[in-house]
């Protein structure tokens, strides 16, 4: 086999000066949702109360059994006395406001959870997939392993103050950047912007419903293409705030945490700063979508005589604007032939980005279907070919 590497672009860009990004909060962080590139980063590994930030976590998890089939967005699920509006722990926080014995859809819960920051709909869950709130965090503890997340502990699903509760900014964005990837069909709905329930059981209930109807994330109501997440406050922890936008077809992911400003509308400022701060001093270049035709590697002993290279996920690079940048180069990297059997999605070699010799950017190049190997006969004659000169 021999080791092939192909120029794929080249490219010459000229970018312009800028500032370098401040703010109050403890923790920033601004990450570009295709290419990953860090843009901001203040104190984004330290672990942090991450407020009701956490109940990201309780919806991936939950998101899960919905993908999986297991839960519907009609099914009714019913509500446990631990989620009941008259526990002392709810009266000061964030609800549905919830009546132990009644039940409520899957829907209303996650609309719940993302627009009111239903603590009570987060205990619904728990205790649905996991027979306990206990048992639930051991789930969004896997959960978080599973998807690059090796620091972040859990002492509830709601994110009421606990010192199990830690999460760094970093893996709120990873956390971000999994729900939008893996659940599209139903990230449309953090952008949700009012949510009125309809089933409140008591008429202190309906009177807290009326008055309690609009999202949290005042982000979604000024900021065009503001789209998600979730905000979080608690007095210890200050404001947070997991945020993505797209823009003229780019999204960024922001965080924001310990951020001390007053209220909702503040963290909104503040976080719309952070992400037309990565807008304006930062360009992208998208290279290839995820499932594009990169190359077609010739296969050894193969059904099918190659097979095509693309990425699982889109490969761009971000380039900042205060810096001059020439010589960028993408090159394929893969050997030749590949032998069979080539699994879907098995890797086959690499994608990199290279800045004046310097690599700024790599990805594995994965097969974008299968190919099997040929029975023997097909191999006798493949070697019959190589041997007199054919192919």
């Amino acid at each position: 086999m021999k080791k092939n590497l192909f120029v794929l672009f080249s490219l010459l860009i000229s970018t312009s000066a800028s500032a370098e990004f401040t703010t109050k909060a403890k923790s920033a962080f601004l990450i570009d949702y295709d290419s990953g590139t860090e843009i901001v980063a203040k104190n984004a590994d330290v672990l942090m109360p991450p407020s009701s930030m956490i109940k990201l976590m309780t919806l991936a998890v939950l998101f899960d059994e919905i993908k999986a089939g297991r839960l519907g967005l009609d099914d009714r699920v019913p509500v446990g006395k631990n989620a009941d509006y008259h526990d002392p722990k709810w009266y000061p926080a964030s609800k549905i406001c919830l009546v132990e014995g009644q039940t409520i859809t899957v829907r209303d819960l996650i609309l719940g959870l993302i627009v009111l920051s239903g603590g009570d709909a987060s205990v619904v869950v728990a205790e649905k997939l996991a027979g306990s709130e206990t048992a639930f965090t051991q789930m969004m503890q896997d959960k978080a392993r599973a998807i690059g997340m090796p620091q972040s502990t859990f002492g509830n699903a709601s994110g009421l103050p606990d010192p199990n509760n830690l999460m760094t900014s970093r893996e709120l964005a990873t956390l971000a950047y999994h729900i939008i990837s893996d659940y599209p069909e139903i990230y449309p709905m953090f952008a949700t912007k009012r949510f009125e329930f309809g089933e409140h059981k008591t008429d202190w209930c309906r009177e807290w419903g009326r008055t309690h109807t609009v999202n949290y994330n005042k982000l979604l109501f000024i900021m065009p293409g503001a789209d998600g997440l979730k905000t979080g406050h608690t007095a210890d922890g200050g404001y947070g705030m997991v945020a993505s936008s797209n823009v003229g077809g780019r999204r960024l992911i922001g965080i924001i945490n310990g951020f001390n400003g007053k209220g909702h509308d503040a963290l909104a400022g503040e976080m719309k700063k952070l992400l037309n701060y990565g807008y304006t001093t930062t360009t992208n270049k998208l290279f290839y979508r995820a499932g594009d035709k990169i190359a077609a590697i010739p296969v050894w002993y193969g059904r099918a005589p190659h097979v095509i290279a693309t990425v699982e996920k889109n490969f761009a690079i971000t380039l900042p604007k205060s810096t001059n940048l020439s010589g960028l180069r993408v090159l394929a990297r893969y050997e030749d032939p590949i032998p069979a059997p080539i699994a879907k999605g098995a890797v086959v070699g690499e994608i990199i980005a290279e800045l004046n010799g310097v690599v700024v950017a790599r990805a594995p190049l994965v097969a974008a279907e299968r190919v099997s190997k040929t029975q023997f006969i097909g191999r006798i004659i493949r070697n019959i070919r190589v041997i007199f000169g054919g192919k």
